[in-house]
């Protein structure tokens, strides 16, 4: 699933100046009536553009280059939120945990209230298997009024509970995150498969329609629909998602173990 928590996808550009032989003119005196620049406005504009430079290295997969570029971000300001986001993110996809922990961590502490920063911990507590520890995060995620994406952090918090079977809030989980958004399709996958898990098989089938209707067909959900159907004792709709399974993804490891047991 995809994280909230990331790429702005901005491409900065660098404007070099230059070189001529006349003289230096210096700049015209201050408009006292003008405000000025601060210092710490300064230090966030320049860590501003270190990060955004970083965020385009990672869209190019040049990660030791973002690394860089994001150190230079947080040595002007280290304060500035989005790039101990972006660090925190560059330290989990190389596999440097501890770090990306301390970074996560610092962008919750500067930032305590805001939605992104706390789902963005919570999920990565959740992959570490800290579930009990990262549920106040999502909690805490989805109370930011001003959080655009809601959600997503309810349906990372589903996922988390189904890691230690707690199928009840698991699907309260989803089913918030399916009211606030119906075109969530994880969270709309993820119900449909507790639904399964509780033998709640006609609800489930309905479920799996309306991500169906997504247009968005997975390995896992066609599967999911077979086995569903299956149960239900719908032989031709089971049949149709075999198919589809089978020719949409025949290398996939679903595809390969249904054909163990059937012929669609």
């Amino acid at each position: 699933m995809r994280r909230d928590r990331l790429l702005l996808g901005v491409c900065a550009a660098l404007v070099l100046a230059g070189c001529h032989s006349s003289p230096t003119i210096p700049p015209p005196p201050a408009d006292p009536k003008l405000p000025q620049e601060t210092k710490a406005q300064k230090a966030q504009g320049a860590a501003d553009v270190h990060t955004r430079l970083a965020q385009h290295y990672i869209d190019i997969n040049n990660l030791q280059g973002a690394l860089e570029k994001v150190k230079i971000a947080v040595t002007e300001d280290p304060t500035y939120v989005p790039a101990q986001t972006v660090m925190a993110y560059i330290y989990e996809r190389i596999n440097d945990l501890p770090n990306a922990e301390i970074h996560y961590r610092r962008a919750v502490e500067l930032q305590p209230d805001k939605g992104d920063t706390n789902n963005n911990l919570g999920q990565f507590l959740c992959h570490e298997g800290k579930v009990q520890e990262s549920l106040p995060y999502f909690a805490k995620a989805v109370a930011d009024p001003f959080y655009q994406t809601p959600d997503v952090a309810l349906t990372n918090q589903g996922i988390c509970q189904l890691q230690i079977n707690d199928r009840v809030n698991a699907e309260s989980s989803f089913r918030q995150a399916v009211q606030r958004n119906s075109s969530n399709a994880m969270a709309l996958l993820q119900l449909t498969n507790v639904l399964y898990l509780n033998h709640r098989y006609f609800d489930a089938s309905a479920f799996l329609q309306r991500f169906d209707a997504l247009g968005q067909p997975s390995p896992d959900s066609l599967k999911l629909g077979f086995e569903i159907e299956a149960h239900l004792g719908n032989t031709d709709a089971a049949r149709n998602y075999a198919k589809r399974l089978v020719s949409q993804f025949p290398d996939s490891e679903q595809a390969q173990a249904l054909n163990q047991t059937v012929r669609p």
